[in-house]
């Protein structure tokens, strides 16, 4: 069994905690030939192609001019150290022991756009690549969901053995699941009480996922089953809203973190 994440847009490398050994990423050759591609932007194509701002699209061909596939073997920081956002928050990868990390190599997986799946303790350098971006790689390859196609879903599917634990948003999952996935997906969802109703609020939700991929490691989860005895940040599996592969966890508005 293993759980699938979404990157972050945040990367922090400055204060990112390096880890040994760490590894290097899988499809290392496809993010360098996607790398090559993006450098050949400028910064100002690059903010009209993202629909990003001055400063940021001035950082994003800063990144993309340094990125060194050669560098991935003694430079770069471990995946889910630099990644930031509300996901890694609750995840916390920093503070995990040597034995929680080693178990997370084996059974969790981060989507991205750049380097299709990453490992925890693959090294990784700077980048801004969304899978959803509207950028044809090729006359044949229109987007990046075209290109990677299905070597994703086929490394997640060997990787899972019979079970996958989907946190990660609806843009990163779809390059991975299809009707026909021949193994269990399971999608848990966290929904917060406002106004007498059960809503999801992306802020608690993402953070949740993270919680949950730590839970996920540190109890040694292998049984999707003990995954419903999940309470981090008040949040509770209910049954009621459920079904066999959508699971609902809920908490009171009185529970809710600040």
């Amino acid at each position: 069994m293993i759980c699938l994440l979404s990157p972050a847009k945040t990367i922090d490398f400055a204060n990112a905690r390096d880890v040994s050994p760490a590894s290097q990423p899988e499809f290392l050759s496809d993010a360098t030939y996607l790398a090559d591609k993006l450098r050949k932007h400028s910064a100002k194509h690059l903010a009209v192609l993202m629909a990003l701002n001055p400063d940021l699209a001035a950082q994003t061909k800063e990144r993309a001019d340094a990125w060194d596939a050669s560098a991935h073997e003694d430079g770069g920081k471990p995946a889910a150290m630099a990644f930031q956002g509300a996901v890694y928050r609750g995840l916390d990868a920093a503070s995990l022991s040597s034995d929680d990390l080693a178990f997370a190599q084996g059974h969790v997986r981060i989507i991205s756009g750049l380097y299709g799946i990453l490992r925890p303790l693959d090294r990784m350098q700077p980048y801004r690549l969304e899978m959803g971006l509207k950028w044809p790689i090729t006359t044949k390859k229109k987007n990046l969901y075209h290109y990677w196609e299905d070597r994703l879903a086929d490394h997640i599917v060997g990787a899972a053995n019979g079970c996958l634990i989907n946190l990660a948003s609806n843009e990163y999952s779809k390059a991975i699941l299809r009707k026909d996935t021949p193994i269990r997906v399971i999608t848990p969802q966290f929904k917060d009480e406002v106004n007498g109703q059960f809503k999801s609020l992306m802020t608690y939700a993402k953070e949740a996922r993270g919680q949950m991929a730590r839970y996920l490691i540190q109890q040694r989860i292998e049984n999707p089953i003990d995954l419903k005895k999940f309470t981090g940040m008040g949040y509770a599996f209910n049954a009621d809203l459920s079904t066999e592969n959508d699971w609902v966890f809920t908490r009171k508005k009185t529970t809710q973190s600040s």
